[in-house]
């Protein structure tokens, strides 16, 4: 569950980067109202730290196991 939450909140900031190279505007603070604002700051944390936690998916063995009933 938690891989999932990291996962998509790096897509948030992922498309939030792409929105601010293609069209200089910047989603999370036109939606909280700035950068400097407490929560826009709380969001581009979480992003940040979820982008972290995406490091160690690189590195992981997942291997799907099927059950077969």
């Amino acid at each position: 569950m938690l891989d999932k939450l990291a996962l998509i909140l790096v897509i948030i900031g992922g498309l939030n980067w792409g929105s601010i190279g293609i069209f200089q505007f910047d989603i999370v603070a036109w939606i909280f109202g700035g950068q400097g604002a407490i929560v826009s700051r709380i969001i581009y944390t979480l992003v940040g730290l979820a982008a972290i936690w995406c490091i160690s998916l690189l590195f992981r063995d997942n291997e799907v196991v099927h059950d077969s009933k």
